[in-house]
């Protein structure tokens, strides 16, 4: 009867633990205009690079939170670029769209990065964490050669 009970108690306690948790993930909304995109992913970018400038400096749970929001911010990146979103103060260039497999194999290996780095804080492996911000980086250095003007 008390493992009854502890056993519903525990299915009660990890349900709940899931809900919490999808709750608490990322909540986005695609653009609904190509300048809702641009705005969008030009705030995205100002975001990581504010991220990327102070995360190296970063441990524990605020290691943690930064790589998390790198990783959300990179899944969100390809929705960011819809064709026709070459508009107003965008520094996109159409390369985006003729070599759309280069620029999401990019954005994936940010994601992976990422999550590599995500690992590492939760981990607390200072050195895998060092090197998946050093990935980033690489990534945003290897996507703005090529497909920012």
């Amino acid at each position: 009867m008390i493992f009854q009970k502890f056993s519903v108690i525990a299915v009660a306690a990890v349900l709940a633990v899931g809900t919490v948790a999808a709750l608490a993930q990322d909540a986005f909304t695609p653009p609904a205009t190509p300048e809702e995109a641009v705005t969008m992913r030009q705030n995205l970018m100002r975001e990581d690079g504010g991220i990327l400038r102070t995360a190296g400096n970063l441990t524990g749970a605020e290691a943690v939170a930064a790589m998390t929001k790198l990783r959300d911010n990179y899944s969100h990146i390809t929705a960011l670029f819809p064709e026709g979103s070459v508009v107003g103060e965008s520094k996109a260039l159409p390369a985006i769209w003729e070599n759309w497999d280069a620029f999401a194999a990019i954005v994936d290996t940010g994601i992976a990065a990422a999550e590599s780095g995500l690992a590492a804080a939760e981990a607390g492996d200072a050195a895998a964490y060092a090197a998946a911000l050093q990935a980033i980086g690489g990534t945003c250095g290897q996507c703005h050669q090529q497909f920012r003007s």
